[in-house]
Order: C-alpha cells, then structure tokens, then sequence
C-alpha cells in the first residue's frame, strides 16, 4: 500500500534536492565572481554601491577566508576564490552524486 507513491515522493524530492544544490552552487559562483570584478574596479562612491559591495563581502569573504589560511601567500596573486570555486563544484558534484545513489 503506497510502495509506489512513496518511491514517487521520494523521487521528487531527491530531484529536487539536486536541482536546488545546482542552483545554489551556480548562483555562489555567480556572487564570487561579482565580488571579484568589484574587487578589481573602483566605483565612484555611491550609496547604492557601497550595499552591493558590502553585501558581496558579507556573503563571499568568510567562504574565502578558509582558503585564504590555507593557501601559501603568492604576492598579488590571490588564489582563493579559483579554489573556492572548484571546491564548491566539486562538493555539489560530490553531493548529488550520493543523491541519485537514492534514486
């Protein structure tokens, strides 16, 4: 009784488990890169600005900030968010692939 309703249920979820997963991963990489390219340009002053970027670094430093301590200190070069970034994709990666063992 319900065998087959609940495997449906559970299909569902797990779908939309991983959809969610890759639109999280796909919308942080998204921020890391705006919080780069703002990184590297100097806006004029604006309010309006000045959230953005707050905003961006409130959301993307922490996450960055672990690689940071981890990764030997290259002079300008700061690889931490390439890593964040490959880090994230492969966790997702990871994640949704133990996801569709369930399915």
């Amino acid at each position: 009784m319900g065998g087959p309703a609940n495997l449906s249920l559970l299909a569902d979820a797990i779908d939309k488990a991983n959809s969610f997963i890759w639109a999280f991963a796909a919308v942080y990489t998204f921020i890391l890169f705006m919080y780069i390219l703002s990184s590297w340009v100097r806006l004029p002053y604006s309010p309006w600005l000045s959230r953005i970027q707050r905003f961006l670094y409130d959301v993307c430093e922490p996450y960055l900030r672990l690689f940071r301590r981890i990764l030997p200190s290259m002079g300008a070069f700061d690889f931490s968010p390439l890593i964040g970034t490959i880090v994230l994709w492969v966790f997702a990666g990871a994640l949704m692939r133990i996801l569709d063992q369930f399915h």
